[in-house]
């Protein structure tokens, strides 16, 4: 029994000794085949942290893999997607989890291939420190620069250039010394001041855990010993009290609790909040653990809060301490990462998330973008896959934010594709500009309903898409007389007859036909509001822009309508001689020859132009507005 007690408190101390250590994260990035994931799995290792039967399964998968006398394919330790194991590289990120005697960490393995850049960013986004490794046969690469710079933009503020492969140059300190110069220049260029060179071989262990009796002329420590000694700050607990609303739970008293993960800061129950965007005051009444009440919470913890009064408070919004003001705004200026292997179209509508609130958010053209090798600032009209650029944003509702000098949690975003649902850029905010500040909605006391009723019918905004030359003006014309005689007040919007005027300044590149689409939808937004009968013949090629105009307006008053006719049918009217220029080069970026044409996959009418007479097919889509859409239905 004293044995049983005794052991039951040396356990009781250990773990509480094991609870009590620092923790850090940690990210270890670089090129392909710099040997990343080779370096953490021999680093686990070396600290005794790897179970036997672990050991025993890597050196049966390295000898399956062609490893001869026993010798052991660290990297398997983490690249545990067989895809990765097959190419022998990093495609997601992996962490691992372990502890040391002096501190716990929590390493996010990325992968190196540019393709992959989204999975690196989300590595380095909750990471306090980075390894930046390169081969030393290879030297300082464009993806050096590149993760070091994404790293910087993502607040890490240490590095550690890790050389690896030194035993490949005959463990050099010359080579060593060439590589530290010229990554020194580039760090010192992007304001990086806290940073360590390390000379490791991972393959065999070289300075990793203990000093390399090899590489004498090295003087600093082992990567690990810097690693548990390091101090990387704790901005995200000195910063006030910010959470993001993930969820509501209902308390078995009847009353909520607003559960999320603490991004910054600390809170004490009895402390005062302030709920954004709503800008109602409250105090907390309950703070809510995994284990039951609390009474503070910090950084990185995950809890329930329960206010001291029946609040509405929604998923998406932020709980902050009022000791430093939240900015709001719905226009500002941000760094941005595009990780899409399409291009980022300035005036496309996009979903923007921070923290747990989703908005729609449109692009303006780059003010730049920056040469990850150079830094220096380059001109362009766009970002492709792996640029970086400083741009404006405008979301379509005021969000509440920090700057993401200051605080993380509060200061980045994403932004996705609104088709494919897929994470197509990441961004940090500088600055909000202001204009939610600036200008505002003046409301006036006649209302639609009022409009409607003096016209006899309900707007609508017909929005026909179709190739040029499916008779779209054709049909329109025709439709606009049936309802002027039927006493409906209608207007055509007509693509040509718009580039006449309003949008004459605009060409056919993809982010021209991007604004012109967002003109129109805007004129037609307004016309509805005023009670008219909308009728929009657009070529409007792309899903995404029509998907935004249907938005914009309004699912209720919006009518898809897809003037359907295939495009040899089209081509062989060619009333304008359009399709004939367009085939001998002279018209570029020419809908259905050589740019693309999103065909309506679930339009709310369809009318078949090349079977069908232009009178039949307004005949269908008049039938469908006033019998489907009850247009006289007030």
């Amino acid at each position: 029994m004293p044995d049983i007690a005794r052991n039951h408190t040396d356990i009781d101390r250990y773990l509480e000794e094991y609870f009590e250590k620092d923790l850090l994260r940690f990210i270890t990035c670089g090129s392909v085949d710099d040997g990343k994931s080779t370096l953490i799995g021999r680093l686990l290792y070396e600290s005794k942290l790897v179970y036997d039967d672990t050991l025993a399964k890597l050196r049966a998968d390295s000898e399956r893999r062609g490893a001869v006398d026993g010798a052991i394919d660290f990297s398997l330790l983490l690249d545990g997607l067989s895809a990765e194991r097959a190419q022998g590289i990093t495609i997601d990120v992996a962490y691992r989890y372990f502890a040391t005697a002096g501190r716990m960490f929590i390493v996010a393995d990325t992968p190196g291939h540019e393709q992959y850049t989204r999975n690196m960013v989300t590595g380095a986004s909750t990471a306090d420190l980075a390894i930046v490794l390169l081969d030393v046969t290879k030297g300082v690469r464009t993806q050096t620069k590149r993760h070091t710079y994404l790293c910087w933009l993502l607040g890490i503020r240490t590095f550690v250039l890790v050389v690896n492969k030194m035993d490949m140059v005959g463990f050099s300190q010359q080579v060593f010394d060439d590589i530290v110069a010229e990554y020194s220049q580039f760090v010192d260029e992007l304001g990086v001041d806290d940073f360590l060179c390390i000379p490791v071989s991972a393959l065999y262990g070289d300075n990793l855990v203990s000093r390399s009796a090899i590489m004498q002329w090295y003087d600093g420590p082992a990567l690990l010993e810097y690693l548990e000694h390091v101090d990387v700050g704790e901005r995200e607990l000195s910063f006030p009290f910010r959470m993001w609303t993930q969820t509501i739970l209902r308390l078995e008293d009847g009353s909520r609790a607003y559960a999320g993960l603490v991004g910054a800061g600390a809170i004490d129950r009895g402390d005062e909040v302030r709920i954004s965007p709503k800008g109602i005051a409250a105090s907390v009444a309950r703070i809510i653990g995994p284990s039951g009440d609390l009474e503070h919470a910090v950084a990185n913890q995950s809890v329930g809060i329960v206010l001291n009064d029946d609040f509405d408070v929604s998923r998406g919004d932020l709980l902050a301490q009022p000791s430093r003001t939240l900015d709001l705004a719905d226009k500002f200026e941000a760094r941005v990462v595009w990780m899409s292997e399409d291009p980022l179209i300035p005036g496309r509508s996009y979903l923007l998330k921070i923290g747990t609130l989703s908005v729609g958010v449109t692009v303006e053209a780059p003010r730049y973008k920056i040469n990850v090798n150079s830094l220096e600032h380059v001109a362009t009209h766009h970002l492709e896959m792996n640029e970086i650029g400083v741009c404006h944003l405008t979301t379509d509702k005021p969000i509440p934010f920090d700057p993401y000098e200051e605080c993380r949690s509060t200061g980045a975003f994403i932004i996705v594709d609104r088709l494919t649902s897929s994470t197509a850029g990441a961004g940090m905010i500088s600055f909000g500009l202001r204009r939610s500040h600036n200008v505002s909605e003046q409301r006036y006391d006649t209302s639609l309903q009022q409009r409607s009723v003096l016209k006899g019918h309900r707007p609508a905004v017909l929005w026909m898409t179709g190739l040029s030359g499916a008779g779209k003006s054709t049909i329109a014309n025709l439709l606009e007389q049936q309802m002027c005689e039927l006493g409906i007040h209608a207007y055509v919007l007509d693509g040509d007859n718009l580039r006449r005027g309003l949008n004459q300044d605009l060409g056919f590149t993809v982010e021209d036909r991007v604004e012109n689409v967002r003109r129109v939808a805007e004129v037609a937004k307004l016309m509805a509001d005023a009670g008219i009968v909308v009728i929009v013949a657009l070529i409007s090629p792309f899903e995404a822009d029509r998907r935004m105009a249907k938005e914009l307006i309004g699912a209720d008053t919006f009518v898809e309508v897809y003037v359907e006719a295939p495009l040899e049918t089209v081509e062989a009217r060619d009333v304008k001689g359009l399709y004939q220029k367009a085939r001998s080069g002279e018209i570029p970026n020419f809908t259905g020859i050589n740019s693309p044409y999103d065909a309506p996959e679930h339009p709310d009418v369809l009318v078949h132009s090349a079977t069908l007479t232009p009178q039949e097919c307004a005949q269908i889509i008049l039938d469908y507005l006033l019998l489907d859409r009850n247009l006289r239905s007030l």
